[in-house]
């Protein structure tokens, strides 16, 4: 129920009556009419641009417009007064029924309140974390990891069919790097003196289980064996632990993915020499020489012919190179069969979450996709910012398991999975983001995760006293559905109500947007009202929400906490994060 969109269509249904009575331009585009709730609240319960956007193509002026769509509510039930503002916003004050009406829709619907059809079932991908397979997650993988979880989520509770992928980077230079690496734990674990680390290798201690099981596996076998006989063999063998290691630290975060996809695979299966042949075909691969970069020249930079990409004729900077000097394919190249795979499984529209310094490689990926899908394919890049660690306001310092960064798992083991998760949906993905391990765990308003937990416990709790009080009494959702809502009439009890019914609006914005954060912000508001109106009734014993006296009014105030509740965890399913019953 999204009394949103109810009364978009009912302004379109009058806009198309003007139309069949000759009183207005027929054909007009109705689908730039938005409705949303005022910027202030008391210009009413809801606004339309109607007038406005629609003005000049009816060739009239905006008010005389919203005049014509105003008059149309004069026998509206649920409207209490439409008026006018500014050259042609249109307002609208609505009954209490309305929200009663919410309420009632909540307790009926569950946690699946908010559930859309606005996605149409259209299948969408998501391609996240792809964390390079060479160490844990650390904290920054971990934004992301969130981030791509909860958009997913977000995404099918609006009405798409998501797939949740993960691209593993099992070729090219930096899984050679890990095998060298995982050879000297071995060595290592045969007894032989390794002394420090190379710089170029990965130092952390998480190899050292890897190096032993290779020790117990093998013995000494590969100890005096030539680099291009052990490499291939150890370098699959971290690859492995490295993947198992990923996937259980996703697991701490509450993450699983539909689909695992491998960059080897691609490129052993020719999928990377396909593709680069098709666009060879197109005349959109070349070889031609790169204008130098701008500024300071980099120590590797020659003038050369290489294999590019016309990604300019895509709207790209510069074109770009699809195979190294030794002749491997680039990174790009095989991003390009990657994407290529995806749209040939059925995906038009796909949505990568990459780290911030991934942000120069945007347009040469979208370019790509407007290529080998001629079009017809749609990428959104979604960039998570860093993460900054602190305790009580001082930087937390590196992990020694890692041996250079703090892992994701030493996070989520300190504070709770959940913790972990709501807080990272606390900022836009394009914004820094602050995490204290402190603040994390306050039991505060300025903690968002707690005082949202909090509200959820509070009512837990209305409840927990009300069975007590009343022994026996039925207070599930359907019973529940039988109370006098017209008996709520408070302004605490239609603001929380107002909040309600923002629900599903907020869920349909937020997946159009592609912004699992403001789930988040919308939760804390909803909290918010619903503390607002707890704090009222400790001051005003007659909003109390148990009244002994007054038996009817008590089932309904407690069905308003009940769809309360229900949002709540609705809203906290959509994060990952489960509701609790009590704060302890």
């Amino acid at each position: 129920m999204n009394i949103f969109n109810t009364f978009r269509d009912r302004i379109a249904a009058r806009l198309e009556t003007l139309a069949a009575e000759g009183k207005l331009l027929a054909g007009l585009d109705l689908s730039r009419i938005a409705t949303e709730p005022p910027r202030e609240a008391a210009h009413g319960d809801m606004a339309t641009n109607a007038a406005m956007v629609l003005a000049r193509d009816a060739g009239m002026k905006p008010r005389d417009l919203a005049e014509m769509i105003v008059a149309g509510f004069a026998d509206d039930p649920d409207v209490e007064q439409a008026e006018i503002a500014g050259p042609g916003f249109i307002n609208l004050r609505l009954r209490n029924g309305v929200y009663h009406a919410v309420v009632d829709h909540v307790l009926a619907a569950g946690t699946s309140f908010g559930d859309s059809t606005a996605g149409g079932g259209v299948a969408v991908n998501v391609e996240y974390v792809s964390a390079n397979p060479t160490g844990p997650m650390h904290v920054g993988h971990c934004r992301g990891a969130v981030f791509g979880d909860a958009l997913c989520s977000l995404l099918e509770k609006a009405g798409y069919a998501v797939t949740r992928e993960y691209y593993v980077n099992d070729a090219g230079a930096q899984v050679d790097v890990l095998a060298r690496s995982a050879y000297l734990r071995y060595c290592e674990a045969l007894g032989h003196d390794i002394g420090e680390i190379p710089e170029g290798l990965y130092p952390g201690d998480y190899l050292v289980p890897v190096g032993q099981a290779l020790a117990a596996q093998y013995g000494d076998r590969w100890l005096t064996a030539d680099e291009s006989e052990w490499l291939p063999v150890i370098r699959d063998t971290a690859i492995d632990a490295m993947m198992v290691m990923i996937r259980e630290d996703l697991q701490a975060l509450g993450i699983s993915f539909d689909v695992f996809t491998s960059e080897r695979s691609l490129v052993e299966k020719g999928q990377v020499e396909s593709v680069l042949a098709e666009l060879t075909g197109r005349d959109l691969i070349y070889t031609g020489v790169l204008e130098p970069p701008k500024g300071k020249l980099p120590d590797d930079w020659e003038a050369r012919p290489q294999t590019l990409f016309r990604s300019t004729r895509f709207g790209d900077d510069v074109d770009r190179p699809l195979k190294k000097s030794d002749g491997g394919f680039t990174y790009f190249a095989s991003d390009i069969a990657n994407h290529k795979d995806k749209f040939d499984r059925g995906f038009g529209q796909m949505i990568d979450v990459w780290g911030a310094d991934h942000g120069g490689y945007v347009k040469r990926m979208k370019a790509a996709v407007t290529a080998i899908t001629n079009g017809k394919g749609e990428l959104d890049v979604r960039l998570c910012q860093l993460v900054r660690l602190f305790r009580e306001g001082e930087p937390v310092k590196m992990s020694k398991r890692s041996g250079s960064f703090v892992t994701l798992r030493e996070v989520v083991d300190e504070v709770g999975k959940d913790v972990v998760r709501f807080i990272m949906l606390t900022r836009k993905n394009d914004a820094p983001l602050d995490f204290d391990f402190a603040r994390a765990v306050e039991q505060s308003r300025e903690n968002p995760v707690f005082y949202v937990q909090y509200a959820h416990a509070r009512i837990s709790s209305v409840f927990r006293n009300a069975g007590e009080e009343a022994q026996g009494a039925d207070l599930s959702e359907a019973a529940l559905r039988s109370a006098d809502l017209a008996l709520l009439s408070d302004d605490s009890e239609l603001a929380l109500m107002r909040a309600l019914a923002d629900w599903p609006r907020a869920v349909e914005a937020a997946a159009l947007a592609h912004e699992p954060h403001r789930i988040a912000f919308y939760l804390y508001d909803l909290a918010a009202s619903f503390h607002s109106y707890w704090n009222k009734g400790k001051e005003d014993t007659t909003l109390r929400f148990i009244r002994a006296d007054n038996p009817e009014l008590t089932k309904a105030r407690l069905a308003l906490l009940r769809a309360a509740a229900l949002t709540i965890a609705s809203g906290l399913a959509v994060l990952g994060v489960e509701p609790v019953e009590e704060m302890r």
